[in-house]
């Protein structure tokens, strides 16, 4: 055999070697990689609908890197004080598509009602869907109050059409999940309609109260505006 068949043959053992070498490295890495893991959030218990999230039921569990999905959540404080639309199970990595921000779902001890048109006397305007607002009773042959302490979230409110009472352009909730204060308020103040009926999350108690007080037409309810929904808030008043 010639010197060149040699420097041949040495020179493709050498690349053989060298390719067998690189794919003992990339399983070797591939491996690791799959080894490796991440702390995703997942509840401590089985979570039903409609409830506000707190730190006691959730905790964070690692799983392998190649199981992560994009959609699942890494951080508590990303889902602190939001509600789920649906059921959440014990150790499962929880799904930011899963959250809502605006609270319009009652929560697990309420109910959505639509306060008849006759029982109120007079409700703000600049309200929208997902604010808190306060709720009084006025009679003219007694005392005017508060009738709750904590404040009640409005499921939604619309015109005598039944269409949402927002801004045609740019809607309350978008500008809340934008972050958008400037744009939060020129929503208020560029409504497509008067508000006609008014839907709140109440507890079964509440509305109760309310009916009690207004169908005999002795009371009238003056609903108030406080404030866009705010995380902490909504974790106070749940824990009332």
């Amino acid at each position: 055999m010639s010197k060149k068949q040699h420097l041949v043959i040495a020179l493709f053992a050498a690349f053989v070697a060298i390719g067998m070498a690189y794919l003992l490295y990339w399983f070797q890495i591939r491996h690791v990689a799959l080894q490796e893991t991440v702390q995703v959030v997942v509840p401590t218990q089985f979570i039903d609908s409609s409830t506000v999230l707190d730190e006691s039921m959730l905790e964070y569990k690692p799983i392998e890197v190649s199981s992560f999905e994009k959609g699942m959540v890494s951080s508590m404080d990303e889902v602190l004080g939001m509600e789920n639309w649906i059921p959440l199970g014990k150790g499962e990595p929880l799904l930011a598509w899963k959250m809502n921000r605006l609270h319009l779902y009652p929560l697990h001890h309420q109910s959505t009602f639509q306060i008849p048109k006759e029982y109120v006397l007079s409700v703000f305007n600049g309200i929208r869907a997902g604010d808190r607002v306060i709720i009084y009773s006025s009679s003219p042959g007694g005392e005017s109050k508060r009738l709750f302490e904590q404040p009640v979230t409005v499921a939604s409110v619309r015109t005598s059409a039944n269409v949402e009472v927002d801004d045609s352009e740019h809607s309350l909730a978008s500008s809340i999940a934008e972050g958008n204060e400037q744009q939060l308020y020129v929503s208020r103040m560029t409504p497509n309609g008067s508000i006609e009926y008014i839907n709140l999350n109440l507890t079964e108690e509440q509305w109760l109260a309310i009916d009690n007080l207004c169908k005999d037409e002795s009371s009238k309810l003056v609903i108030a505006y406080q404030s866009s929904f705010t995380d902490q808030g909504m974790k106070e008043a749940d824990s009332e």
